[in-house]
């Protein structure tokens, strides 16, 4: 007996208030761009250039003392936050984050040497997880490199999808990969995350997601246009998104298990990267139901 989270058959209709779902889709990307303008991102230093060193200590130690310690080394910009991670070794664990401290290699090496050696004579008992250290030309190079891979996909899979369907195909797919990624960094300036290189790779992995999740369902839309030439395409659309809903249940629901697992047991490091993974996943799989097979209704296609 196979294991369903839905119905065999169902008959929904995901299209008796639609408008009522684009129209929020719509204020929710409005809002996302005000908060995006307003309040701006939480660079990490991939992107603001400086220092992070993530170390821990036998026992337990107030943040105070680290701060204390690397602000007497008059670095510029210090922010340090107490890392959880009770799956990992490290129980103790704090992160140290510095502001830009040059483009000379040696320079930057140099200064981490002194914090550690600050931090040594500090904690006799400290040792170091994870040491990062970035320019800020170098920070300016990742900034752009980030834009243009997310531009850059976008545009590669706008052309993919007018190849393979009708052009009222790839605009809706498209406007939902869009919806996904400006509510993610929405959700970011809101909660003021740290946005680094491995959010933009969770960006790009959200939006081969949702892509896959809308080309199977406009898949079966153009299958079902094909046989019943005469049915309203509000028909086609339901009846497309009933017959691919326990597939689309099934992947979703197993990915979002092993992403909670990671996001509350794989510790601080890739907190960030997982909590955008479940929040693409989920309005990933919105966007290609009440907003792509939406947009595609208000286009019209034969």
């Amino acid at each position: 007996m196979r294991l369903r989270l839905v119905p065999e058959k169902t008959e929904i209709d995901f299209f008796r208030h639609y408008k009522v779902f684009l129209g929020a889709s719509i204020l929710a990307m409005i809002a996302s761009l005000a908060l995006f303008l307003i309040m701006g991102l939480n660079y990490g230093i991939d992107f603001r250039g400086g220092t992070l060193i993530l170390a821990e200590t036998e026992e337990r130690r107030p943040v105070a003392e680290f701060r204390a310690v690397l602000t007497d080394l008059d670095l510029g910009e210090v922010a340090v936050t107490e890392v959880s991670d009770p799956a990992g070794t490290a129980r103790n664990a704090v992160l140290m984050r510095v502001g830009i401290t040059g483009e000379d290699p040696d320079a930057q090496a140099e200064i981490v040497a002194a914090m550690q050696d600050a931090l040594n004579a500090a904690f006799s008992t400290i040792s170091y997880l994870q040491v990062d250290s970035v320019g800020a030309k170098v920070s300016g190079e990742l900034v752009r490199a980030g834009v243009m891979a997310i531009l850059t996909a976008i545009v590669a899979i706008l052309f993919y999808i007018w190849l393979r369907f009708e052009w009222q195909f790839s605009v809706a797919a498209v406007a939902a990969l869009v919806h996904d990624v400006v509510l993610t960094i929405g959700v970011f300036s809101l909660l003021q995350l740290e946005f680094n290189l491995a959010i933009i790779a969770a960006i790009l992995t959200i939006v081969g997601y949702s892509l896959n999740d809308t080309v199977i369902v406009f898949d079966r839309v153009r299958e079902i246009l094909r046989k019943f030439k005469k049915t309203q395409l509000v028909e086609v659309l339901n009846l497309s998104i009933n017959e691919t809903l326990s597939r689309t249940v099934m992947t979703s629901g197993t990915n979002l298990i092993a992403l909670f697992a990671l996001y509350f047991l794989g510790g601080e490091v890739i907190r960030g990267f997982t909590f955008a993974m479940i929040w693409g996943i989920v309005f990933g799989t919105y966007s290609s139901i009440w907003v792509a097979s939406s947009i595609l209704l208000q286009l019209g296609v034969k």
